[in-house]
């Protein structure tokens, strides 16, 4: 039987701990302090400790190491409701084991818990290892309390833990050079240059000497020396954007940049040392451009090491309220919600004050619904300016839905995106559903049907504003059929008009 030792303040949290790891055999202890939990530590030694990060008198944090010197290397799961990166990094610094934000599913609970005492077995008194898959976020310039930005929050900190190279990818708005600047800040490369390269913004005649750099004479107009951008991250990161735009020639460059960690400098016959580490990021599936000949399979994976994938906005819903008042406390030159008056933001927006007196604005309920209820298809991007259309239009201290622009139309790369997602999720329900399909169910066919059918349709009807015969029109079936379906999934019918 193991012993595991929970120390929160939270009655109800240590209740649903002592009974779901009692029903799984375990030893429970609970502890309202982190002192409580080092004297409980200190008498009978446990084999695992959950530990809240926020506590009365010392917090968690602080009391990593003081478990670490009294009780030796016993996994640590660190549990908070207020996730960010600097909680994240501060925590692995420590010597956490993982690092779980509330809510979280008892499955989640029942599978660290069990790494953590696997761990504690096979690698009794010493570090933990299982510390290195820790790196929860949260940073001033990314904002999220979504499961999926939790994830790239773990992803980011373990990344800063190591100098390989990072492989970034996203649709287009999903932050990723933020994610590249957060790796680069909390990495041993710190006090070294971050230097961001819009690669599709480089055309084919400079790119090679933008990146490289060139000598005196290497071609008409090159009256001087010049380094490229890599030799300007010389103990650095440099951060190539969109890096699936480049050019085969440009990629055999890179790839020798990255193998020997030199560069040859156009029209330079001598290679150049040079000290940077490179994360990469595209809006593209670099397989489907390996597989069509455009992308170096080689490069790839020199490039994808350590890879983060990027969620889009629409499938974290629950963070856009979080990023728009985040968003509208920089418009309005305050530090974040609630926070002080400034004057003026650096882009230039009039704060908030010069409109509504010295009452900070604020979305209103409605507002917030709206913006939860859009698509997205410019993600965080789109989502920050929609933020600053309103604050400068709206003349009350609550923004409403009205002040809102108009949501911005699919691209046809938003198309292939959503339908790219849309059949991921069928996939991966069908391989769900299979595994824990009784005998007896009904056809997962029909399964999926009333799963997705519900959602089309009212979305059907809303696009038509009610109206029966246009939203039949829409999806290609007779108005009767639109009705039998409407009865049969208990979907209000709109009058018709």
């Amino acid at each position: 039987m193991s012993r595991v030792l929970v120390i929160d303040d939270e009655p109800t949290i240590c209740w649903g701990f002592q009974q779901l790891l009692s029903e799984e055999g375990h030893e429970v202890q609970v502890a309202a302090s982190a002192e409580e939990g080092l004297r409980l530590a200190e008498q009978r030694a446990p084999d695992a400790i959950v530990l809240d990060v926020r506590l009365p008198g010392m917090d968690g944090l602080s009391a990593i190491e003081l478990f670490r010197l009294r009780i030796g290397h016993v996994p640590i799961i660190v549990i908070t409701a207020f996730g960010n990166l600097d909680t994240a990094v501060k925590a692995l610094e420590q010597g956490a084991f993982d690092y779980l934000t509330k809510p979280f599913e008892l499955e989640q609970i029942s599978d660290v818990i069990g790494r953590a005492l696997r761990h504690g077995r096979s690698r009794p008194g010493t570090p933990s290892q299982a510390a290195e898959e820790l790196c929860s976020a949260g940073d001033e310039s990314l904002v999220g309390k979504s499961q999926a930005m939790q994830r790239v929050f773990k992803q980011i900190a373990l990344a800063a833990r190591t100098d390989v190279s990072v492989l970034i990818t996203g649709e287009s708005g999903t932050g990723k050079e933020l994610v590249a600047e957060a790796i680069h800040r909390h990495s041993s490369r710190r006090a070294g240059p971050f230097v961001p390269v819009c690669l599709a913004a480089l055309s084919a005649n400079v790119i090679e000497s933008e990146l490289f750099g060139h000598v005196r004479g290497a071609f008409t107009g090159a009256d001087s020396d010049r380094k490229g951008l890599l030799e300007l991250a010389d103990g650095g990161t440099v951060f190539l954007d969109e890096i699936g735009d480049v050019a085969p020639a440009i990629q055999v460059k890179l790839l020798r940049a990255i193998e020997r960690h030199e560069i040859m400098p156009v029209g330079d016959a001598r290679p150049r040392r040079i000290d940077f580490r490179i994360i990469a990021a595209t809006h593209q599936s670099l397989p489907e451009l390996i597989a069509s000949g455009r992308f170096r399979e080689d490069l790839f994976y020199r490039l994808s090491v350590f890879q983060i994938e990027l969620p889009p906005l629409r499938d974290r819903p629950e963070d856009i309220p979080l990023l728009a008042e985040h968003f509208l406390g920089q418009i309005s030159g305050r530090a974040g919600p609630g926070g002080s008056s400034g004057q003026r933001s650096a882009a230039g927006v009039p704060d908030s004050s010069e409109s509504a007196g010295t009452v900070p604005k604020r979305f209103s309920e409605a507002a917030l619904r709206e913006l939860m209820a859009r698509p997205w298809y410019g993600n965080v991007r789109e989502l920050r300016n929609a933020v600053e259309h309103a604050a400068v239009l709206s003349r009350t201290a609550e923004i409403g839905p009205e002040s809102l622009p108009e949501p911005l139309a699919m691209s046809a790369r938003g198309q292939k995106s959503c339908e790219q997602v849309c059949r991921r999720a069928a996939a991966r329900w069908l391989v769900a559903a299979a595994e824990k399909r009784a005998d007896g169910e009904p056809a997962l066919y029909r399964r999926f049907l009333e799963l997705v059918e519900p959602p089309l349709l009212e979305a059907a009807l809303k696009l038509c504003a009610g109206n029966l015969a246009a939203a039949a029109r829409l999806l290609g079936i007779h108005r009767a059929t639109l009705r039998h379906k409407l009865r049969r999934y208990g979907i209000e019918r709109p009058a018709e008009r």
